[in-house]
Order: C-alpha cells, then structure tokens, then sequence
C-alpha cells in the first residue's frame, strides 16, 4: 500500500542534497575566511589547553557538510531506508510544546535573550553559528511531510523569506548599535561620523537604484517561473477554505480576532497603531539617537518598538501561517492538520467569574450593575494606571513630557500592553471579555 504522507520521496532527497552543498559551499567559504584572519582558539585544560586555529573545526564541519549532501545525492533512489531524518523524539518534544502558551512565552523569552546578549550576538562567528544552527535545522524538519506541506505552501514560502530579512535587518541594527556604544564608551567618534562620506544622487544614487531594480525584476521573474502561484477557483459562498486566512500581513489583526471583539481588533487597535506613529516625533523628548545607531541612549524606545514589532506583530505572523490550521485550532508544527480536530473552550466573561463564580448568584439584568467590575477595571487601567505609573516607573517621563503629552504616551503603552494581557488572561482564566455587552455589539 502507497503511503499517502511519505516521509521521504527521491525528489525531496535530492533537493535537500543541494541545500547541504549550499550549506558546504558558504561555511568553504567561512574556513577559508578564518584561515586568511588567523583566528586562534584554545581548548580547555582538561583537553590540554592548546592552542587550535579558529579555521580547523569550521574545515571538519565542512567535509561533514559536504559528506551529507554526497549521501543524499547517492541515497535518492532509496527513500524508504534513508537514515539522516529528523529524530522522532525531536517531532514529538517540539510538538507537545504546540500550543499557543509556549509560543508566547518563547517568543517573548527570545526577544529578552537578544536584548539581554546583544553583545555577543554581533559577533560575526556566533552569527554564523546560529545561522547555520537554524539552516541545518530547517533542512532536518524538511523530511518531516506536514512541515514540508506547510513551509513549501506557495502562499508561505515568502514568510519563510520573511523571517531570515527580519532577522539580518535586527541583527544589522544592534551590530551597528552596540558599535556606536562601544565607541562612545572609549570616546571615539560615532561610525556615522567616520565614516560619513557623502554621494551624489547622480549618478552613484540612480545607477544604484537602476542595479537594485534590475536584479529585483530577475528574482521575482525566476521566482514566478519556479514557483506556481497559488492560483484557486472563482470564490464560492457554499465552499469556503478551512481555514480561511487573511493576506500575511493581515495575520496579526486576525490573530488579536481571537482574543478580542472585531470592532476593537479590526478598527480601534489598527487605528491607534496608525496614530501612535503619527504621534511618536509629538512625544518624544529624547533627542539623542537621532541621525546614528544606539542602544543604550534610547532603551526605552528600541525595547518597546521591538516589543511590539517582534513578539507582538511578526511572532504573531508567524503563528497565524504555520501554526493556525482547519477551524482556526493550533498545530504543532510537526502536527498533521486534521480538520477533525476538536478543542473544547469553556470561555467565561467577568461578569460571570464575579457574580457567578465569586458572589455565588445570578447575573443581575441591570447591565450596568451586571458589567459594572468591568467598567471599574477598564477605567482604572486607563485613567488610574498613568498616574499611579507617572508616580513610579514613569516618573521622569511625566516631568519631561508634560501631562497632555505624557497621557498620549502612557495610553498607547497600555494598549499595546493589552494584547499580552488579554492572551495570558485568555489561557489562565479563560476569561473571553472584560466588558461583556451583546444587547448593543459593544465588547472588551
């Protein structure tokens, strides 16, 4: 009997042969790099404390690279007993970890980890080292067949390209940035200033420009060749995808559908977003970062920037393409996606948790007495809260920015700090709405 969801075929073999070459080409091309710096390493004591050229594990973990790539040029014809396959303990650890509270919190816990070693992650070797971490890595859960359905899915293998750009791009950032520190700490000009050698729009600018479009037009040709676009059938309103998913960057918005009411996550949150922006050079009083990379002048700036970018944007992103299956349930990225799949959710409104859970009666019919400890949190979060912050984290915010300024700031840092909030109490409590209203469409 054919195996409908094998594991191996001879063309995913093949092709995972050229992404190890790939892979033995680049890190040829780091050993010899290291060899021509004359980087040293020295081993620990109990190895003898010598001293090891930095190119000579790279030259091992080449040949072992390229060895691969020969075993599966060699092994394609036989798939069913090809050995270099991700181990099912591996499968079977990541998916236990499929749910949307360990997502969460190793998103958020990897965001703290790059901020927390930004130092040693701009470091060129150790870049190298988790790029390569993470490309062996993708290349071993390629054999799984439910990955392979999900990452090679035409919609989403630019999400794939997605990733590794956001992850230059930060990288890039805290390199320049923890440079430009370094080098006020020993009193030397700032790289922008050494290196500020001016051009001139015509012609350096335009030929760059011209050489940029050119080969952007050959990728995106080639790509559109190589890759069919998902192309589907007219729409039809008896015949809709499970699951129906927004465009990519609409994910995010669509993700905060499940936590909060549509009118807040499809017009209030994307409207704040907009004005927050607007508002940001209105509110900011620091007038240091302006015009060079840092870190360490504006902290409060680039952390809560790339809060809200990375975990609470791009992670949700990332969890909405891969991780977001039939009926809208949560997969594990391993995990097969059965449109049988069923979660039970026993949500609950506060009202319910007060009056039912706590006092130990019915719901009152008066709406505002019903929904009135929501009312009181939600107006004590955004109109207590900035006080009580302005007296404590806050305090010298508030004396720089002033009050009218200062409440602009402290109300979007709360709104932007919902959105956890609201996951976390969705996971620990079930709660579904802070303020429950369905007799006038009006949710929190």
């Amino acid at each position: 009997m054919v195996d409908p969801h094998p594991e191996f075929t001879p063309g995913v073999i093949y092709g995972l042969g050229w992404i190890y070459l790939l892979l033995f080409a680049a890190n040829s091309w780091w050993t010899a790099r290291s060899y021509k710096r004359g980087t040293h390493f020295r081993m620990p004591e109990a190895l003898g404390g010598q001293e090891i050229p930095g190119a000579g594990p790279w030259a091992l973990y080449s040949v072992l690279l390229g060895t691969v790539a020969l075993a599966h040029f060699i092994g394609a014809n036989r798939p069913e007993s090809f050995p270099i396959r991700l181990p099912d303990q591996i499968r079977d650890a990541v998916n236990l970890l499929g749910n949307p509270i360990s997502y969460f919190a190793m998103s958020v816990g990897l965001f703290v980890l790059v901020i927390w070693l930004r130092k040693c992650l701009v470091r060129p070797a150790v870049a190298w080292v988790l790029l390569n971490i993470t490309l062996v890595s993708m290349a071993l859960a390629m054999t799984n067949w439910s990955f392979r359905q999900i990452v090679g899915k035409p919609d989403n293998v630019p999400i794939v390209s997605m990733i590794f750009i956001v992850a230059f791009f930060t990288w890039l950032y805290f390199k320049r940035a923890v440079d430009n520190d370094t080098r006020v700490e020993q009193g030397r000009p700032l790289f922008e200033q050494e290196d500020n050698e001016k051009i001139l729009v015509w012609p350096d600018l335009v030929y760059t420009e011209l050489i940029c479009m050119v080969l952007v037009t050959v990728v995106l040709v080639v790509w559109g060749i190589v890759l069919q676009a998902p192309l589907e059938e007219a729409a039809n309103a008896a015949k809709t995808p499970n699951p129906s998913k927004a465009p990519w960057y609409f994910l995010g918005l669509q993700e905060m559908l499940v936590y909060f009411d549509p009118w807040l996550a499809g017009v209030v949150f994307p409207s704040v977003m907009l004005v927050g922006l607007m508002a940001i050079p209105y509110i900011d009083f620091n007038k240091k970062g302006s015009g060079y990379y840092t870190f360490n002048d504006r902290k409060f700036a680039v952390i809560t920037f790339m809060f809200g970018f990375i975990p609470l944007w791009v992670a949700m992103i990332i969890l909405g393409t891969f991780m977001r299956g039939p009926n809208w349930n949560f997969f594990g990225i391993f995990e097969f996606w059965d449109v049988h799949k069923l979660q039970v959710l026993n949500n609950v409104n506060l009202s319910e948790i007060v009056w039912i859970g706590l006092l130990k009666q019915g719901l009152p019919s008066n709406i505002l007495l019903r929904e009135g400890p929501g009312f009181v949190l939600v107006i004590f979060y955004f109109a207590v809260l900035p006080g009580v912050l302005a007296a404590s984290v806050f305090k010298t915010f508030f004396h720089r920015m002033g009050f009218i300024r200062y409440m602009v700031f402290s109300n979007l840092v709360l709104m932007m700090a919902a959105l956890p909030i609201k996951m976390v109490l969705r996971w620990t409590l079930n709660l579904k709405y802070i303020v429950a209203i369905p007799e006038y469409f009006f949710n929190i």
